[in-house]
């Protein structure tokens, strides 16, 4: 049977999973009967509720006698690990494009690496049918940015279909009145236009984890193309490592891939997508071989962490009211577990502490594994998330984000400002007749916070998009933390009406009465720079003549309520999250007010000595 491997890969939400359901339903890999939920790959709970791709899904279908194997990649530059190492298992990309949009920053970050792996395009201009569509328009956007990028002549020649994958429909003409029921035309178009792998079946085993899972009944599992020869189920072959050393192991199990399925096979050949089980540390990168015939392949690069947050055991009066998993150990073996599948993530436990400093690609990396943690029943702090600094040459250096904001263009003065403010740099500027569209380079720092400072400002009309683009010299500039104070609890209890009615005018509160509260939790935003300790579960007085129920007739203003990813943005250097399976709270790192304002006194004597 004819092979072809493909990835699906676009900027997020442009309908890169959309558009592998129809592939999926065109090929009749379901019954006509069976019942499939929409975005059936985003099989994730977090996937499905937030419309976004986190792990990179391999599926398979066969049409027309040719096994396609699909990989469906993310979109968002967190996840960008996940499409790095899926241009080596396969031999051609679907680049998938939103005909209104257009090409966006993880368009050019998803297509580069296309490009750095000789891989044959073919462009997909998807959701034809929306009114607002300018589907050659962006046709010339995706041109540019092939010459851009550096293509060869031929390669400008790429094939285009035009496609609506919420409606299942697709065509080879922009007009929208051509379209054609199912992705037929697409599936033909992939036979014709993508290679097939080299099939070297007889020479000796090459097989190269690009992707890793995990399962509590084989433990860790490499997924990657077969390179060269065959492999069986049951056979001794050798990992020869990272570190150039040689380790035998048994293959216990093999699998092959249809539709949603992970199916035992007994062998698979060159050209093949496969995941096996056996070595219990196999790492992306290394490659399986004979025994006695070791022929690395080349290294897979993993792009390094560039955010950092510390993971903490919960250290507030609450510890342990909410979460079934409160203790170091059972912490420490859980983020440990998660890099076993997770390859861009890192753990290091801190030195006689019961914290762990944890670093991924970036805020919504890292946002991801707390809030499944958060699920699975763990309870913990974390604290604000820091970039990376590297030293490169002897200079110290911090990463750089390229940014792409568009914004109703009554508000480009305050984005512009705000972008100055947090140290970035204009690279371009273009305006339509209600839309400023603004380029920037900005270090990472500059943007930890800046979401929710953003939408205020654009009052929500404004998107955001930014991937990392480099590693530069630290300038001696500081990217301001919140300006605002915060009201901190003075006391523990129950909230109550009164006391957040009397407290009212001093800020903006994060907590409704009723509410269970201690000593250093952080309860509101000050009107203020400066934090202000409060009593918030103070009651009112019992009289003759007047009863505590009155209490119940204060009219408060709504809570405000904030995300996780909101929560991590927020926060300062002296403050923490608390995340329980229940609630999200936000906390000064030391709690006793006493103690708190004597080491912010101390803090302040060095910095004025410093100066």
């Amino acid at each position: 049977m004819e092979i072809r491997n493909i990835a699906i890969i676009a900027h997020v939400d442009h309908g890169k999973t959309t558009l592998v359901d129809k592939l999926l339903k065109s090929s009749h890999t379901f019954r006509e009967n069976q019942v499939v939920q929409e975005r059936v790959l985003d099989s994730n709970d977090l996937e499905r509720e937030r419309g976004i791709t986190i792990l990179a899904k391999n599926t398979a279908i066969v049409y027309r006698d040719t096994k396609i194997n699909i990989l469906d990649t993310p979109g968002h530059a967190d996840f960008s690990g996940e499409v790095e190492r899926i241009m080596k298992m396969v031999d051609g990309v679907v680049l998938v494009v939103d005909a209104y949009e257009g090409t966006m920053p993880q368009t050019r970050f998803v297509l580069k690496k296309a490009f750095e792996a000789h891989l044959k395009p073919i462009v997909v201009i998807n959701k034809i049918d929306k009114s607002s569509a300018r589907p050659l328009e962006v046709l010339d956007e995706v041109l540019e940015l092939f010459i851009d990028l550096g293509f060869d002549e031929e390669d400008l020649n790429f094939p285009v279909c035009y496609a609506s994958a919420m409606n299942n429909t697709c065509s080879m003409s922009a007009d929208i009145s051509t379209q054609q029921e199912g992705m037929g035309l697409l599936l033909d178009l992939i036979i014709k236009e993508i290679p097939s792998p080299n099939r070297d079946i007889t020479g000796s085993l090459q097989l190269q984890p690009a992707l890793l899972d995990y399962t509590d009944f084989v433990g860790r599992i490499g997924i990657g193309k077969i390179a060269r020869g065959t492999i069986h189920a049951g056979e001794v072959v050798s990992c020869c490592r990272l570190d150039g050393s040689v380790k035998t192991f048994r293959i216990q199990k093999l699998f092959g891939f249809l539709g949603l399925d992970r199916i035992e096979v007994a062998e698979a050949s060159a050209g093949d997508i496969v995941a096996f089980a056996g070595l219990a540390d196999v790492s992306v990168g290394e490659t399986i071989c004979n025994v006695g015939k070791e022929e690395p392949l080349e290294k897979i690069h993993i792009s390094e962490p560039t955010v950092q947050m510390t993971f903490g055991i919960n250290t507030s009066p609450f510890c342990g009211k909410d979460g079934k998993f409160v203790t170091a150990s059972k912490i420490e073996e859980r983020l440990f577990r998660e890099v076993q599948k997770d390859v861009s993530l890192r753990v290091q436990r801190i030195e006689n502490k019961e914290e762990w400093i944890v670093s991924g690609r970036g805020e919504l990396h890292l946002g991801i594994l707390i809030e499944t943690m958060r699920r699975e029943g763990y309870e913990f702090e974390v604290s604000r998330p820091q970039v990376i600094m590297k030293t490169i040459d002897g200079v110290l250096s911090e990463p750089y984000e390229y940014c792409q904001i568009d914004v109703p263009s009554e508000s480009a003065g305050s984005v512009i400002e705000m972008m100055g403010n947090r140290k970035g740099i204009m690279e371009n500027m273009a305006n339509t007749e209600t839309q400023t569209r603004l380029i920037y380079t900005i270090p990472s720092r500059g943007l930890i916070g800046f979401n929710t400072d953003f939408m205020t400002l654009t009052r929500g009309y404004g998107i955001l998009n930014h991937n990392f683009s480099e590693y530069r010299p630290v300038e001696n500039v500081s990217v301001s933390e919140r300006l605002a104070g915060v009201l901190v609890s003075m006391a523990q209890g129950q909230s109550t009406a009164y006391s957040i009615g009397a407290l009212e005018d001093r800020g903006t509160m994060f907590i409704a009465p009723g509410e269970e509260i201690y000593e250093g939790m952080i309860v509101g935003e000050a009107n203020k720079d400066l934090d202000l300790a409060v009593n918030v579960v103070k009651a009112k007085q019992q009289t003759n003549t007047r009863s505590s129920n009155k209490d119940m007739t204060v009219v408060l203003k709504t809570p405000k309520k904030f995300s996780l990813e909101e929560c991590l943005e927020y926060i300062n250097e002296d403050e923490l999250v608390e995340i329980t399976p229940s609630h999200i709270r936000l906390r000064k790192k030391i709690l006793d007010m006493v103690e708190r304002k004597k080491f912010d006194a101390k803090m302040r004597n060095l910095k004025e000595n410093e100066e």
